[in-house]
Order: structure tokens, then C-alpha cells, then sequence
């Protein structure tokens, strides 16, 4: 990936950090894209430099289409190219669904499958003309099997896996592989929130017994970037611990 260019939604911390060191681990340069999170952004993105590599900054809502083309223009501005793109950025507003607001429900599909969209779009159109790239979008162990009390996260979810067998259709005759990866309950600021309670009887749900780290969804994110999987495309990897069989 030496020189290659990747786009990172909400990679200023957590899975999507993760993601980002390890491109740049890998020689690639990381155009971060993050929303309200400034200072988690400046520290991720002098870990990235330290490593050798360009990081450049951009603050953009996804759920904006207007943002997420000026997150890529502003890209190729600075580097040339996106070879490649992750996205990661997502938001939850979880309850009942009795008891769901509009505004709670349109927040998360504007952010979580509009967002996805509005930049596959952005990638599709410098990938073709390219004839080359990677797409890999983040969606959940819950948009393939649902969860009660995150109606509106799992349709967002489950339709960026739509969304991603889609364009992986439109895309494979250029050299542009477009996949998905749906984690599992992972250890992140988010699950250590939760009560000890709730995570044993999670992790005792859990066929390998235990919690995945972000480093793992990093190094599937990786693999499906690289040119080593160039015929994977279309597919949902999950990264689970065999929680979704």
C-alpha cells in the first residue's frame, strides 16, 4: 500500500483509528475525515505522521452530501488520488421503537447509510476513471440479524450492506472491489459503557467467549484494501468471534 491514498470516515479514535494507524502502518497515506471530534483527530493524526506518512485533517458531516465532496476534493487537492476508502462513521440513537422520534430515526440513516452512500459515490466516480480501487464499508453483526431496542441502526446497517452488493456489481468490471465488514462486540469506549452485567451475558452469547479488539477489525479492513484480495468483492466479512452463525 506504500503510496497509496486512503479516506477514513470517522477516524479520529476508536475502530476507526485503528483502521487508519494501521494503513499508515502499512505505508499508506490517511486522509482523516471527522465531525466534532478535534482534538482526538490531532492526536490521531500526529500518531500517523510519526509513522511516516502524510495525514491530512478534513472536518466534514457525512450525512452532507455537500461535505462529503469537499472531503474529497480536498483529498486529491493534497495527495493526488483516493485508492482507497473506509467507511467507518456512525452514530447511534438507540430505543423502542413505540418510543423512537423521527429525529432519532432519520439522524442515524442520514449519518450511518446516507454517509456511506454520498461517499461511495465520491470514490466511484475517481475509481472508475482510475481502474483501480477498494471500497469497504462498516456495518454490524446487528444489520444482518437485527437487535431489539436499534431499529434504526440496524436498517442503516443492513442497507449498507445492500448498498455495497450494489455498487459491487456496478464497479467490478473497472478493478474496483467494494465489500463490507460487520463486527461483533468489540472493546471500544462504547462497550465499556456498559454495565458488567451486560457484557458477561453478551460474551457468554458469544461462541469464542470473548470480546474482539479493533485491531482486529483493522487487519480485515486491511486485507480487503490490499491488492491480495482482488477477488473478493460483493462479500459481508464477519468479525464476530462467530456471534452471527
Amino acid at each position: 500500500m506504500k503510496g497509496q491514498t486512503c479516506i477514513v470516515t470517522g477516524g479520529a479514535k476508536g475502530i476507526g483509528k485503528a483502521i487508519a494507524l494501521e494503513f499508515a502502518k502499512r505505508g499508506c497515506n490517511v486522509v482523516i475525515n471527522y465531525n466534532s471530534s478535534i482534538d482526538a483527530a490531532k492526536e490521531t493524526a500526529k500518531e500517523i505522521e510519526d509513522l511516516g506518512v502524510t495525514c491530512l485533517l478534513v472536518q466534514a458531516d457525512v450525512s452532507s452530501s455537500i461535505d462529503c465532496k469537499r472531503l474529497f476534493e480536498k483529498a486529491v487537492k493534497v495527495t493526488g488520488k483516493v485508492d482507497i476508502l473506509v467507511n467507518n462513521a456512525g452514530i447511534t440513537r438507540d430505543g423502542l421503537a413505540l418510543r423512537m422520534s423521527d429525529e432519532d430515526f432519520d439522524a442515524v440513516i442520514k449519518t450511518n447509510l446516507y454517509g456511506t452512500f454520498y461517499c461511495m459515490r465520491e470514490a466511484y466516480k475517481l475509481m472508475m476513471r482510475a481502474k483501480y480501487g477498494r471500497i469497504i464499508s462498516l456495518t454490524s453483526v446487528v444489520g444482518v440479524h437485527g437487535n431489539a431496542g436499534q431499529t434504526n441502526y440496524s436498517a442503516s446497517k443492513a442497507g449498507i450492506i445492500g448498498l455495497t452488493k450494489s455498487m459491487a456489481k456496478e464497479l467490478a468490471s473497472r478493478n474496483v472491489t467494494v465489500n463490507a465488514v460487520a463486527p461483533g462486540f468489540i472493546e471500544t469506549d462504547m462497550t465499556a459503557a456498559m454495565t458488567d452485567a451486560a457484557k458477561t451475558a453478551t460474551i457468554n452469547s458469544i461462541p469464542s467467549k470473548k470480546m474482539g479488539q479493533v485491531s482486529d477489525i483493522a487487519n480485515t479492513v486491511a486485507f480487503l484494501a490490499s491488492k491480495e484480495s482482488g477477488y473478493i468483492t460483493g462479500q459481508v466479512i464477519g468479525v464476530d468471534g462467530g456471534m452471527a452463525m
